[in-house]
């Protein structure tokens, strides 16, 4: 990406739609900025998670953290799929962008407080800063593109109304916050097809797909340190030993599939064949990304135990890790594997889920057990990928 004025650029430029077909289009610095101040909220998400289930309030845990999840996605989501359309890098984009990355950070400060004692304010500020600024960007494109004024419109007016929902929100009784919550948020999910079916806007599904591929990679990321900061606090409280080695290298193999799985078919087919499917693949990610947090935060719950900081049984630890690993590859399964694969391939993610499920229920060492069963099967995966790769090109 070329910097502003190295080359003469004008500080504002017209936001003019991109082009879908752009060769090489690839993401920008600015996007790779943003992915890392949202992963500061997605690690403050999983740390909130390890302390609900560390301190009993597992049910409650998981629904907050899915909550909170939600609204970091969500935000996430709409700054992507406006950038692959409208991305034109001048210093108005640029500074609303940064508002929104300000949004952010302060959504990520009020984390803990929505999962622990489900106070809302903080994250509902940061997340209506990150809305407004993102009502600005389509209003901007509204004024720019005549062609898609009506869908601009449509985005700046339906993400401003159910803003002044959210704000509301805070002021609802307890016990009627989380079906307010679920209302919300399906009123959130219906703005992009309330706004693309007067004309679709025109994001790029390679660079959509390259998007979602980097965000799964610095999750992942954030999966790993997470994990190691946790392995590395249990040998300097003299909690080492073979169990907990046992127990770090299985959750890198855990991760290590997880992100074979992923890679292994491309994403941007999805994306290509109408905005239903693009929707169902952009939506569907949440349960992707959620889960990858999750497996580390299920990490960190299994090394807490080990090194006496929590009183859970093994078979709750293992669940711990087994569910969001099931859910993960249910996810990639159905939105990427699924549609495109051999039948063989399908059966085995089905067959891997199921055995990732049992484990717990039927070992106590399951980390372990769910290492092995990831191994398989990306074993699997490579030789059905050798497989059809040799019968496409007998040669």
């Amino acid at each position: 990406m070329t910097a502003l004025g190295h080359s003469g650029q004008l500080w504002r430029r017209v936001m003019r739609p991109r082009d879908p077909d752009e060769p090489h289009r690839a993401a920008t610095v600015l996007e790779l900025f943003f992915d890392l101040v949202f992963v500061v909220a997605v690690a403050q998400a999983a740390v909130g998670l390890e302390h609900a289930f560390v301190e009993h309030h597992i049910g409650s845990g998981v629904v907050y953290y899915a909550m909170a999840f939600f609204a970091i996605w969500w935000a996430w989501m709409n700054f992507t799929w406006f950038a692959s359309a409208y991305d034109v890098d001048d210093v108005p984009y640029r500074l609303l962008t940064l508002l929104q990355m300000s949004g952010a950070l302060v959504m990520a400060a009020g984390v803990g407080d929505t999962i622990s004692v489900h106070n809302y304010t903080v994250m509902v500020a940061g997340y209506v800063l990150m809305r407004v600024a993102m009502i600005g960007q389509w209003l901007r494109a509204a004024a720019c593109d005549p062609a898609r004024r009506v869908t601009a419109l449509r985005y700046a007016g339906g993400i401003a109304v159910v803003q002044c929902f959210w704000v509301g929100w805070l002021w609802v009784p307890a016990k009627f916050q989380i079906p307010a919550f679920v209302v919300f948020a399906l009123l959130e999910l219906a703005v992009p097809p309330f706004a693309e079916r007067v004309n679709v806007t025109p994001w790029h599904p390679h660079h959509i797909a390259e998007r979602y591929g980097l965000f799964t990679i610095i999750v992942l990321g954030e999966c790993i340190l997470a994990a190691t900061t946790s392995v590395q606090s249990a040998r300097a409280a003299g909690a080492g030993g073979v169990e907990l080695y046992l127990l770090a290298g299985a959750g890198l193999v855990i991760v290590f599939a997880m992100w074979w799985v992923y890679f292994d078919q491309p994403g941007h087919v999805m994306l290509l064949t109408s905005l239903a499917k693009a929707l169902k693949w952009g939506y569907g990610h949440l349960l992707i990304f959620a889960s990858v947090a999750a497996v580390g935060a299920g990490l960190q719950v299994a090394v807490a135990v080990h090194r006496g900081d929590a009183e859970l049984g093994a078979t709750t630890v293992g669940y711990a890790v087994a569910v969001p690993v099931a859910v993960y590859l249910l996810g990639v399964g159905v939105l990427q594997i699924f549609p495109r694969a051999c039948w063989q391939m399908t059966v085995a993610v089905l067959v891997a889920v199921i055995a990732v499920l049992v484990a717990p229920s039927l070992l106590k060492s399951s980390i372990v057990v769910i290492a092995a069963c990831l191994v398989v099967l990306v074993a699997v995966i490579a030789v059905l990928d050798h497989r059809l790769a040799r019968e496409a090109n007998p040669g």
